[in-house]
This record gives C-alpha cells, sequence and structure tokens, in this order.
C-alpha cells in the first residue's frame, strides 16, 4: 500500500470514528426502580441525561432508599445501554469488514 492510500484509509477510518462518538451520544437508554419511581437517562457516551423522583420516593426518614433506587436505576439504564452498544459495535464491525467481537 503506498502512503497516499493509507492517509486516505486512515482520515476515513477517523471520520467513521467521529460519526460513531456523534451517534453515541444520540443513542439513549432508560433505567427504572421502584415500579418507575425513580428513572434515569443515560447517552451512549454513560453520561446521564436526566433523573427523574417521584415525589413519593422522597422521604427525609428513609434516604438510603432513594439512594438505593437511585443506583439500581442508573444500573438498569447502563444495562440497557450496553446491550445496545453491542449491537452497534457489531454492526460498525461488520461494516468495515472485521469480525464480530466476542
Amino acid at each position: 500500500m503506498i502512503p497516499e492510500e493509507l492517509m486516505e484509509k486512515m482520515q476515513s477510518l477517523q471520520s467513521m470514528m467521529d460519526n460513531a462518538q456523534e451517534k453515541l451520544k444520540e443513542l439513549r437508554a432508560e433505567g427504572r426502580a421502584g415500579g418507575d419511581l425513580v428513572n434515569v437517562t443515560i447517552n451512549g457516551a454513560m453520561e446521564t441525561v436526566s433523573v427523574k423522583i417521584d415525589p413519593i420516593a422522597v422521604d427525609p426518614r428513609d434516604i438510603q432508599m432513594l439512594e438505593e433506587l437511585i443506583a439500581a436505576a442508573f444500573t438498569d439504564a447502563v444495562t440497557k445501554m450496553r446491550t445496545m452498544l453491542q449491537g452497534e459495535f457489531a454492526q460498525m464491525a461488520g461494516g468495515m469488514g472485521m469480525p464480530p467481537l466476542g
């Protein structure tokens, strides 16, 4: 492969990576806990987009329960996002002619 072809392939790969990063920020996964008392939404970059707490879940005498619900909702969102990302990465790898991971 000549240097110009290599540079073109590297630029193409960089462009694909930039597009993938933008697409990750658009993905959303919502985690729920306590029968929808707590909802956490994250994006594909694992950034928290929103946290919603039903007022009934706020009991100043039982802050530990609320903390556990928030942690459970976040874990649920992360689990869902990981599943989504596995599918996205499999598609990307297939598009680049790479065998699927795992």
